[in-house]
């Protein structure tokens, strides 16, 4: 049986109109809706003990800031170079003792579970004098997180930090979907289950 012309135009134009739909609707392009975007996190959440309870999800991804800060090399990056894995953000400060504190069990965090699917990236934020941070790094014997600094505190302004440290979770698709106020036991069996979580989609 031949199909006229129409025929076959109708159904793709019918597909056109759900796609475009798909796009006004929820902002995205069907092909973008991935599982990280639909993903429910309420049993991450439950699983949570001890001070790592301080840790929330939010019941909506929240945008996360544009603006550029400097790298320890110098140069100029966005947030947006870590699209594509999760991230544990640390905001913090060399005058900040909790941050201090944290510090080496963040550096643990990074051994066990950094790769291509999960970084830790620290961010010093206001005025941090980069021999203290080195001389910090130096006298903790930790090598394997980022020197990176937000000297403005434009990064911490757009995302909203009050008080340090602040440690954020964000998501592959470069969005803010839980947030932690305050220090915590980062190298605690509840913190690196909460990690290993985060690549489980089962989860």
């Amino acid at each position: 049986m031949r199909l006229s012309r129409s025929a076959l135009l109708y159904p793709a134009a019918a597909l056109g109109a759900i796609a475009v739909g798909a796009f006004v609707l929820f902002g995205v392009a069907p092909e973008a809706a991935t599982d990280a975007q639909l993903r429910d996190y309420s049993a991450l959440q439950a699983q949570l003990d001890g001070d790592m309870k301080k840790l929330n999800f939010h019941a909506e991804p929240k945008a996360i800031s544009t603006s550029s800060f400097i790298m320890e090399d110098g140069r100029e990056a966005t947030l947006a170079q870590y699209e594509g894995k999760y991230v544990l953000l640390n905001f913090w400060a060399t005058w900040c003792a909790p941050c201090r504190k944290e510090m080496p069990m963040l550096s643990e965090l990074q051994t066990e579970f950094g790769g291509e699917d999960f970084e830790v990236v620290t961010l010093a934020t206001g005025r941090n004098a980069v021999p203290a941070i080195e001389g910090f790094f130096d006298e903790i014997g930790v090598e394997n997180l980022p020197m990176h600094r937000d000297p403005n505190q434009r990064v911490a302004r757009d995302m909203g930090v009050l008080g340090l440290p602040i440690t954020v979770i964000i998501d592959p698709e470069g969005r803010e979907v839980a947030r932690l106020q305050g220090d915590a036991h980062w190298s605690s069996d509840s913190a690196k289950a909460l990690i290993a979580g985060l690549g489980d989609k089962d989860q």
